[in-house]
């Protein structure tokens, strides 16, 4: 489900920067009339995407947690807005730049946290294997596959928060780990188990 918000949040995101790209150029480029139109047809579309890149950014925020660069972001977008309702009613070509380059700003902040975000998993990934070979691999084997007792891991259906919750409190025959592994580590053993699926 996480990767469909995902989805939805970088499309969503895509589209309001798109529309309001159009927006400042037909400002800028003195197309008023051109701008009324586009604004009137587009009214209800942007709206919807305005909440769809709101929600799932909200969302998105409290299940990867926030960082410096994501509340600056936030923080980006959040002037953005009404700096463009202004910019628009107004007919201010300031602020309607202003407010495009606080949305590309924040889309940026959003892709240069997201490559930290992979280079994180990646080193967590790392040490997550050594975790697994330690704790997981004498009963689900060491590609996952062909433990003495464990379940088959290649073919999990389960997304990272239930696998986590899986090996914090365990499953049937399978012990918790929530007193045995810190929080580091079961993040990062979980994170290892998704890259076993096929």
């Amino acid at each position: 489900m996480q990767t469909a918000l995902r989805h939805t949040h970088l499309l969503s995101v895509i589209l309001f920067l798109l529309i309001y790209l159009i927006k400042t150029f037909l400002l800028v480029t003195n197309k008023n009339e051109a701008l009324a139109k586009f604004t009137k047809t587009i009214k209800v579309p942007e709206m919807i995407i305005s909440v769809l890149f709101l929600g799932t950014g909200i969302y998105l925020l409290t299940a990867v947690g926030a960082t410096k660069l994501l509340i600056i972001k936030i923080v980006m977008v959040l002037a953005a807005i009404p700096t463009a309702i202004v910019g628009f009613k107004k007919s201010n070509k300031v602020l309607a730049v202003i407010s495009l380059l606080l949305i590309i700003g924040a889309y940026g902040l959003a892709e240069v946290n997201k490559k930290k975000v992979e280079k994180q998993t990646l080193s967590n990934s790392a040490n997550g294997q050594e975790v697994y070979s330690v704790y997981c691999e004498r009963c689900h084997g060491k590609d996952g596959l062909n433990g003495s007792m464990g379940s088959d891991l290649t073919i999990t259906q389960f997304d990272h928060a239930a696998i986590l919750e899986r090996i914090k409190n365990g499953s049937g025959s399978m012990p918790p780990f929530k007193d045995v592994l810190n929080e580091q580590e079961l993040e990062a053993v979980s994170i290892y188990v998704e890259t076993l699926k096929k």
